[in-house]
């Protein structure tokens, strides 16, 4: 990082934590301590790994189309919008939009020269300030140059302070007071109302948060609307040539204004398709790129397939059940806590993962993967497989038994299920929960949501009873999940919450170091078991298909892509 013009210990601490909370890949047991009684239990990969067959820009051709599969074609096109949080927006927009750092392997965070030639943090009269000195050659698609009326836009669209902004976390945003110029238009001065220990996740594409035009933000109206069905204006190596709905395809081209590296590739396509048809495409050649999730049917198609490889890595991602404490059936704690424990994880993790080659270990903690530094199970209990206490749970909330299903003041305890239609692990984890919450006398209703629909339809407007989906995170614990469990968040799809998560995540976010930090979020964990809105159920492994020739990118891990960088090799 750029040196501040003086920096205390205590803003030390705050500019590496985001760091520290994600180094150390050590086995640990279930209290948090390194332990030997872990050697014969199955670990899953270091969440450090990345497999993207990384090789120098000499090494790789000029020119050449990439064609990428995604799950969505979408409709809003904005990342920080709250309905743009799925993974194929992201996937288009992080080629087109700014972000400010680059994340290695590691987790580890460095200013992305194409757009930061500096960011540091420092005290001035005891208060957090973070100096953004912008690239000044940085422009958006329109001419326009990106300077500090950007990143003052961007903060008022995501401080929280104006719920006509429908932003998808406004984390670190609301603990901002202002954002002034400093000695020019290309340096924006941000000062905080509190310490900010992750504020590298400010404008950085790992966090999912890249920056936007003040020209698309800065009105509610512009900032909900502007990308609707567009991509207007970006400034990355890469510009829009073609939406088109009717393909169901995304076309980049290499932006010939680009200041940067130029890219290797001249063109990206992303086909949108269910994740069931993916491996046959790529089989076929029509995508030369694509994740394969836990997918054994896919994961083996891979592997006979001719000139490709499997791109494997532990990252921050995992596979959740969903509970939607809004829905009239599941507003009671107790019921929600007896779900949890009527669902017997471990099943669920080996017919999810059965053939992939990667151990079937349950998840206990909401926030942090179980190789990540500081990860304990803060569950008390409600992770374990017991339905005999989930039959005791729900008695003591007065659904009582009336044949095989409960019953309580005259209505069926009967859940929804949305699935996405054709995503095979889903149909599995659906008919695996429907038979463990039979057992205990809750009847389970599947509804099948057509393509395109499982986020835009049913999740993001909270049409479901239970969901299951993976939690995509990223390199910092505390700000980057944030939106997920806050009650204020409209990122929050449970709808579940309490003021102690809330507490212990603001907590987490001020901590003047690493040890403060970890406490709050086992804290925040805690708590987030207690209201039993959200079942982990196991780390995911990212199981990429790829072209064996194609460089730069693949299971990224805790890694961010370089896109310029990305190519076919000679």
């Amino acid at each position: 990082m750029g040196r501040p013009h003086h920096r205390t210990a205590l803003l030390s601490g705050l500019t590496v934590l985001c760091l520290s909370l994600t180094l150390c890949s050590c086995a640990s047991q279930p209290d948090g301590s390194p332990g030997d009684a872990m050697a014969s239990a199955p670990q899953s990969p270091k969440i450090t790994s990345t497999d993207v067959n990384p090789r120098d820009r000499a090494q790789l051709r000029q020119g050449g189309t990439l064609n990428l599969a995604i799950a969505q074609f979408s409709h809003q096109w904005s990342p920080v919008h709250a309905d743009g949080t799925e993974s194929s927006t992201g996937s288009v927009t992080k080629p087109l939009l700014p972000t400010f750092f680059r994340s290695d392997a590691a987790g580890t965070q460095t200013p992305n020269p194409a757009y930061l030639q500096d960011a540091h943090a420092e005290l001035r009269d005891g208060r957090q300030v973070v100096v953004w000195t912008l690239n000044p050659r940085a422009h958006w698609s329109d001419g326009t140059p990106i300077t500090w009326r950007d990143i003052e836009a961007d903060w008022r669209a995501m401080n929280g302070k104006d719920p006509a902004y429908k932003s998808s976390s406004s984390t670190g945003f609301e603990l901002v007071s202002s954002v002034v110029p400093g000695k020019d238009d290309f340096q924006a001065v941000m000062t905080f109302d509190q310490p900010f220990s992750e504020w590298q996740s400010m404008f950085n594409g790992a966090a999912n948060a890249p920056l936007l035009p003040a020209s698309r933000v800065s009105s509610p109206d512009l900032f909900n609307t502007a990308y609707l069905d567009a991509i207007p204006v970006t400034a990355g190596p890469f510009k829009v040539e073609k939406l088109d709905p009717a393909a169901q395809t995304v076309t980049l081209v290499a932006d010939p204004a680009w200041w940067g590296d130029k890219p290797l590739l001249d063109r990206i396509v992303f086909h949108a398709m269910t994740p069931a048809t993916m491996a046959a495409a790529f089989g076929r050649g029509e995508i030369d790129l694509f994740n394969n999730g836990p997918d054994v049917a896919g994961y083996e198609a891979v592997k006979r397939t001719k000139g490709a490889v499997v791109r494997r890595a532990g990252g921050p991602d995992f596979r959740q059940l969903t509970l939607n404490g809004r829905s009239p059936l599941l507003t009671d704690a107790t019921v929600r806590q007896a779900v949890f424990q009527a669902i017997d994880r471990d099943a669920i993790a080996r017919d999810d993962l059965k053939g992939l080659d990667w151990p079937p270990v349950t998840l206990n903690n909401h926030l942090l993967v179980a190789n990540q530094n500081a990860y304990r199970d803060n569950s008390l209990g409600l992770s374990r497989y017991d339905p005999a206490e989930a039959r005791r749970k729900l008695d003591a909330a007065g659904w009582k038994l009336d044949g095989d299903v409960r019953h309580k003041d005259g209505r069926e305890l009967n859940l929804r299920i949305v699935v996405p239609a054709g995503v095979a692990t889903a149909q599995a984890e659906a008919a695996s929960v429907t038979g463990m919450l039979k057992a205990v006398g809750v009847k389970v209703t599947t509804v099948q949501a057509g393509a395109n629909e499982f986020f835009d339809k049913y999740v993001n407007r909270q049409d479901f009873d239970l969901t299951v989906y993976a939690l995509l995170g990223t390199p910092f614990p505390a700000s980057g999940s944030r939106a997920s469990f806050v009650q204020s968040s409209g990122n929050n799809h449970s709808g579940t919450g309490s003021a102690a998560v809330d507490a212990a995540l603001d907590r987490a976010a001020a901590a003047p170091d690493a040890a403060g930090a970890s406490e709050a979020i086992n804290q925040a964990d805690a708590e987030l078991w207690k209201v039993a809105g959200m079942l982990p159920l196991y780390q995911r492994p990212q199981l990429y298909g790829a072209r064996a020739n194609l460089a730069n990118i693949g299971a990224q891990g805790l890694s961010d892509i370089v896109w310029e960088n990305v190519g076919f090799e000679k």
